[in-house]
């Protein structure tokens, strides 16, 4: 079925429904317990490197969602800006799972190289955050 992009307002509409989605957030813990989409589930896609330097993929990533939901699990998936979150769902995708929704412009919204909003996330969509 591939990955379907969408954005903050839909994915709160299917997170309202009671058609079973789940959010998982992929940011890093300490991005996470700043605020993040209510009842999120935290699962990163990237983490701090040896001796807390740098950053790396997660090479336990798709191992921890699998032990978490089943393949046919109804996904959105975000993070930050929409980055992680595209190659959270590429990974997850390339694992069998089939209904993937990757939030476009993730808990804050894309921005450009000056830090200005072009694309909004949730929060600047004004979208409820719990911490």
């Amino acid at each position: 079925m591939g990955v379907k992009r969408i954005d903050a307002e839909r994915a709160a509409e299917l997170l309202d429904t009671d058609m079973g989605y789940v959010f998982l957030d992929v940011r890093m813990e300490h991005e996470f317990v700043q605020g993040h989409v209510p009842n999120a589930r935290n699962i990163p896609v990237m983490i701090k490197g040896p001796g807390g330097v740098g950053i790396r993929m997660n090479p336990e990533f798709v191992e921890s969602v699998s032990a978490e939901y089943p393949s046919d699990c109804r996904i959105i998936l975000g993070c930050q800006k929409g980055g992680r979150s595209n190659k959270a769902a590429e990974l997850l995708s390339e694992a069998g799972y089939t209904n993937l929704h990757d939030m476009r412009g993730g808990f804050v919204g894309e921005t450009d190289p000056l830090g200005n909003v072009t694309f909004p996330g949730w929060t600047s969509r004004g979208l409820p955050v719990e911490a």
